[in-house]
């Protein structure tokens, strides 16, 4: 069984704390390896190295910064197969999903290399007489981000990738789950150049999140997870002075018009509520279907499609749609929520339970799940499901429909599949969700566009990537100059003016 390390300094550094997490391979249910779990000491002593390395990779100049972030991107694209298969290995995903958890990680890092323009301040000649005026953005120092097990090479690459470039230091706190890729991604961004101390990694439950929250070098702290947990970490990093941004659940609702192509939203559905076993927070999880007949005709076409789904593990290669969840105890919750839909009065059309894959019964698999007059008051509605599990909620009207995916709590994607242009306008100013999709299932914005959610989905100002990633990762400080022509005398008591 492999012991898994932290990546402090440069090298893999053996656990001390004498406590591990168990590292599983959700199709078998065995533990493959054991991840250190650190102790608040050897939090503060990465935290320590981070902040000596810092300021001599702050003094390198952003063009250089961006040349790492180049030599990076070629060696994740030499690496892709084998950071997929690490990854498949260890969170259960395919592998054309793992490899594009990867891409999209390092789409980006491409983003990155344009931090000398991203960078640049402000400037104003003449500002008064003999006055210039300019801004600069400098980096806050020593970074943190706390990752959750779903994107371990991609939500990672979308926080450490722009603190780096910007000139920080960064810490990051992976899953316990699936610690092996961050640990290759932090090897990998050395062989491309940056410095050793810039990128430490270390692993960890509670104890390591709170010995960053509570850490008066960390600056700023960045969270993908559960809202409960986004909550705590928003509250307690915000009470210790950080600039914070935490991203939590999400229920994702997509609308049906009677006018939309129900093959081409039949097709969207059953990719993006079961893709990845559901485990995504911009899944769709809820299909609205405007009008009984738009439901009925919807789901006749969904049925088919998803009893032809193919359930298995990674190393079945493409012949595979998903494959299991995290954890017997994620399996477990999924069931139990599907017990109450159909306790609370929901239909469930297509049952996926007791699902079983010959010499796999030990895996954590859940079969496809699809449920038809789910209302608004049951659990598996309200409920964040984090697996294979679409429910369908029928609307008599569009004005119905919308105001749904308004007052459920969660705020972080939906979608609307319609032909009528008029109708796409008005949902896309009305909705009060962060990420949206016309005729598009999984509206996740392209790294120059920023991620990210409203409502209970998010807490904080400042979104992921594009260009709230450089604001976020760095302050401005503003320089107000004067270099007179000839000396003058006496001094100014009055607060100065534009004259």
């Amino acid at each position: 069984m492999q012991e898994l390390t932290h990546y402090v300094n440069g090298a893999h550094i053996k656990g001390t704390s004498d406590r591990f997490g168990d590292v599983l391979n959700p199709a078998t249910g065995e533990v493959q390896g054991k991840c250190p779990l650190s102790t608040t000491a050897e939090v503060e002593t990465a935290i320590e190295i981070a902040a000596a390395a810092q300021p001599a990779w702050a003094s390198v100049n952003p063009q250089r910064r961006s040349r790492v972030m180049m030599k990076f991107v070629e060696l994740l694209n030499r690496d892709m197969d084998k950071l997929a298969e690490a990854l498949s290995r260890e969170h259960g995903k395919t592998l054309p999903d793992a490899a594009g958890d990867v891409q999209r990680g390092l789409e980006v890092v491409e983003f990155c290399i344009g931090a000398p323009h991203h960078l640049k301040g402000e400037f104003t000649d003449s500002a008064g007489p003999g006055i210039d005026m300019y801004s600069m953005k400098q980096p806050l120092g020593v970074c943190a981000g706390i990752t959750p097990f779903n994107f371990p090479a991609m939500i990672p690459m979308w926080m450490f990738a722009p603190a780096i470039v910007c000139g920080n230091a960064f810490i990051l706190k992976p899953s316990e789950r699936n610690p092996s890729v961050p640990l290759m991604l932090a090897q990998l961004l050395e062989e491309a150049g940056l410095p050793k101390g810039i990128l430490q990694v270390v692993n960890g439950d509670k104890e390591a999140v709170d010995a960053i929250l509570h850490n008066q070098t960390v600056q700023s702290v960045s969270f993908v997870g559960s809202t409960p947990i986004a909550e705590y970490i928003y509250a307690t990093g915000c009470a210790n002075g950080k600039r914070v941004q935490c991203f939590g659940g999400a229920k994702n609702h997509m609308i049906i018009m009677p006018d939309a192509d129900l093959d081409q939203a039949a097709d969207a559905l059953v990719g993006s509520g079961y893709g990845a076993a559901g485990e995504r927070c911009m899944a769709i999880s809820v299909a609205v279907p405007v009008g009984d007949e738009t439901a009925d005709k919807l789901i006749k076409k969904l049925v088919p499609r998803i009893e032809a789904l193919k359930v298995g593990p990674y190393t079945s290669g493409e012949d595979v749609d998903f494959g299991p969840v995290i954890t017997a105890a994620s399996k477990a919750n999924i069931e139990n929520l599907v017990q109450s839909g159909i306790d609370q009065g929901a239909k469930l059309v297509v049952d996926g339970r007791g699902f079983k894959l010959q010499g796999y019964e030990d895996g954590f698999f859940v079969g496809a799940h699809l449920f038809d007059n789910v209302t608004t008051d049951m659990d598996i509605y309200k409920k964040e499901i984090f697996g294979p599990v679409l429910s369908t909620v029928r609307a008599k009207t569009y004005e119905e429909a919308i105001q749904m995916a308004i007052d459920h709590e969660y705020g972080n994607g939906t979608s609307i599949f319609t032909r009528d242009g008029d109708t796409a306008r008005d949902f896309a100013n009305r909705i009060n969700i962060g990420m949206v999709g016309i005729n598009v299932p999984i509206p996740v914005p392209l790294a120059y566009h920023t991620f990210g959610g409203w409502k209970k989905s998010m807490f904080g100002d400042l979104n992921q990537h594009g260009t709230d990633a450089f604001k976020f990762f760095t302050r401005t400080k503003t320089i107000t100059s004067r270099w007179p022509s000839g000396i003058k005398e006496g001094g100014e008591f009055s607060i100065p003016v534009m004259e």
